[in-house]
């Protein structure tokens, strides 16, 4: 995917060859740039490849999170939370709830 979208690579930064003309740049300067150039190069596959292995990571993270949450049967929360607010109502209003029936 990465090597689809990128013209150049490290490989190729590092052999390019330039002609010399008569009032040429220093090749000393033109090689310590494109070394610089290489190791940003070599530095941003290894963040890229880092990234994807951590979209992966999260990826099969969420899948598992919501396989969790389809195997509790949905009917549990529902009845402990019915269940708490039926003690709570009974400890709240206690004997008035048995005068009224």
């Amino acid at each position: 995917m990465l090597a689809e979208k990128l013209k150049l690579t490290a490989k190729e930064i590092l052999e390019k060859e330039f002609k010399t003309g008569f009032r040429g740049y220093k090749q000393e300067e033109v090689d310590k740039f494109l070394d610089l150039i290489i190791k940003d190069y070599e530095s941003m596959h290894s963040i890229i490849d880092e990234m994807q292995q951590e979209n992966m990571r999260l990826k099969k993270q969420l899948e598992e999170s919501s396989r969790r949450q389809h195997i509790q049967p949905a009917g549990t929360t529902n009845f402990d939370i019915l269940k708490r607010l039926s003690n709570l109502e009974k400890h709240v209003f206690g004997s008035k709830l048995d005068e009224n029936v």
